[in-house]
């Protein structure tokens, strides 16, 4: 069995940390708006639209089904999109598919006044025996451009891979559709710029279509290297990847589906790196948020967001990971089923990564295809939740604040929020206990906030502002405290205390924390996870800090059981607990 974990800080994975050389938009006008150097009057619609709520109540009228069809069906047609592919003919492989982006895009400015800067993000690296390479982006200017005396407010970057493979990652000759992984995300992203490009935001919103991901991110990476290096502000990246099939394949990268030919149409999981304080998974809160309070009661099918412990699939990665190793917070949206985990062995039959991923199948023999494997009225659906998002976080509310907290006895803490450049309330305050949800959020008027909590848990608390419109900026990070009871002992007196896993139960993923008052002489400590007959399941090292320390623990889809998990300093057991797993 394999086990993966990551820590909860920010932490850099194998694939990232490749430099990509020459890395530059062949746009000026684009790299000019990135850098916030723009009249944004030039870039002004004739009819100004930015209503937040006005967008998010047509957001699914206007997202259209059939438009993410023809987009895939155009898409299949180029036989392969592997990004080492031709790059020459007009019919075949990633020249002719990112030209085709390229003029959608352009396509989409001219139906909106000009409106969408297009362009490519040219890099150089080998990559299945070719050296150029290009994004293709699409830039819908901010009106707000550089605030004096504060930062510029950052872009928000919604994207997904246009490449495609099969089994062999530089195999150029076999059919390579790619319909689920990832033309389905790729549509996505081609049809939030046709819809979007009409509206009118404070932030920046950049549409791309990434190249090589399948070989190494390099696409995402080349991007997140040329924002860092240009200091270019990011807000938020929304990457979608598989986002367009509902149907279970048999076998598929946990925390994944139940088996094979489930169906689920109405879930999608967004994966995020790290736990406590994550500004990933604070991301991945807010989005679902903001779907619940602004778009849920606009749609007619609504859709389950969960979001997920781990920052990906097991063993798995994707094009948010290059920007998250950057420091930027970056999510990942993927549908609840997979049709395969891309092993690719001798009995392997799912699509991904085959020739098989394509759009559907005749079953009557007219010519037509009438089964699909993508749901576009699911990918649709992924769509509206992705345009919501993006749409409250380019309204650039300001998010430069924090708080501290402290209880004040067995069942109230006091919070207090501040910062520097935030012009002050109203705020909302959201607590979290055992899940990777908020529980509870609190709207008030005041910096100083006393609130009921729940003794015997840890709580852990956040903030925003709330501007005139009634739209949260982004959360802050979090602080924790342990609510102790009345006669409990005061949490400074405790040394370490190992902490009880979140979420308990769970299917696959797990963080398991413990918090240190007093550093000890050991500077690494252990976590023993063992079964009930006491044998060693799993150990976990981890670095030992003041403060709150966390990892995440995966332990594979599909296993149920009792465990125990013990916190180790030095060869001294300080605690034991138990965890439990469970199946969906």
């Amino acid at each position: 069995m394999k086990h993966l974990y990551t820590l909860f800080a920010f932490v850099f994975i194998g694939h990232i940390g490749y430099s990509q050389a020459n890395i530059a938009l062949t746009n000026p006008e684009a790299e000019s708006v990135l850098m916030g150097n723009y009249n944004p009057l030039d870039y002004q619609a004739s009819t100004v639209f930015d209503d937040p709520h006005e967008i998010a109540a047509e957001l699914t009228d206007r997202i259209n089904a059939d438009s993410l069809y023809q987009y895939l069906k155009k898409m299949s047609e180029f036989e392969t999109r592997n990004t080492g592919s031709d790059t020459v003919s007009d019919t075949r492989g990633i020249g002719a598919a990112r030209r085709w982006a390229h003029q959608k895009f352009q396509q989409f400015s001219a139906q909106n006044e000009g409106r969408l800067i297009t362009s490519y993000l040219q890099f150089n690296r080998v990559i299945c025996g070719l050296d150029l390479h290009r994004n293709i982006v699409a830039v819908l200017p901010g009106r707000d451009t550089i605030d004096p005396g504060n930062s510029k407010p950052g872009i928000v970057i919604i994207e997904g891979h246009l490449d495609s493979r099969c089994d062999t990652p530089c195999d150029t000759n076999c059919l390579a559709e790619g319909m689920e992984d990832n033309g389905s995300g790729s549509a996505l992203v081609l049809e939030l710029a046709r819809v979007m490009s009409k509206y009118t935001y404070d932030r920046t919103i950049v549409f791309m279509l990434t190249i090589g991901e399948e070989q190494g991110l390099y696409g995402a990476d080349a991007m997140a290297d040329y924002v860092k290096a240009n200091n270019i502000p990011v807000a938020a990246v929304l990457n979608n990847d598989v986002i367009g099939g509902i149907i279970c394949g048999e076998t598929s990268s946990a925390p994944s589906c139940p088996g094979l030919n489930d169906i689920d149409s109405t879930q999608v999981r967004i994966f995020s790196s790290g736990t406590f304080s994550s500004r990933n998974k604070q991301l991945a809160r807010y989005v679902k948020l903001q779907y619940e309070e602004e778009l849920k009661q606009h749609v007619k099918v609504p859709q389950q967001i969960t979001l997920m412990t781990a920052e990906d699939r097991q063993g798995r990665g994707g094009d948010h990971i290059p920007f998250r190793a950057q420091g930027y917070a970056a999510i990942r949206f993927t549908s609840a089923n997979e049709h395969g985990d891309a092993s690719n062995g001798a009995n392997y039959e799912d699509r991904q990564h085959t020739s098989e991923d394509i759009l559907g199948v005749d079953t009557d023999n007219d010519g037509q295809i009438d089964s699909f494997f993508v749901d576009f009225n699911y990918l649709a659906r992924n769509a509206a939740i992705n345009a919501n998002a993006a749409t409250m976080i380019a309204q650039n509310v300001c998010s430069d604040i924090g708080l501290v907290v402290e209880q004040i006895n067995w069942k109230q803490v006091r919070v207090n929020i501040g910062g520097d450049w935030c012009p002050g309330p109203p705020y909302r305050i959201a607590i979290r206990t055992e899940t990777n949800d908020f529980d509870t959020l609190i709207y008030t008027e005041e910096q100083e906030t006393i609130i009921e909590v729940t003794p015997g848990f840890m709580h852990f608390i956040s903030t925003c502002r709330v501007n005139e419109d009634g739209i949260e900026s982004l959360f802050s990070g979090e602080q924790f405290i342990d609510i102790v009871g009345v006669e409990d002992e005061p949490t400074q007196d405790r040394g370490i205390q190992l902490l009880q896993n979140r979420p308990n139960p769970f299917d696959e993923a797990t963080a398991i924390a413990f918090l240190v008052h007093e550093m000890p002489a050991v500077n690494v400590a252990t976590i023993r996870i063992t079964d009930v007959q006491g044998r060693v399941v799993d150990q976990l090292k981890h670095p030992i800090q003041m403060g709150m320390n966390e990892m995440v623990y995966t332990h594979g889809y599909g296993k149920v059981g009792t465990y125990y998990y013990s916190l180790l300093i030095g060869d001294q057991v300080a605690d034991t607990k138990k965890m439990v797993f469970v199946a969906n």
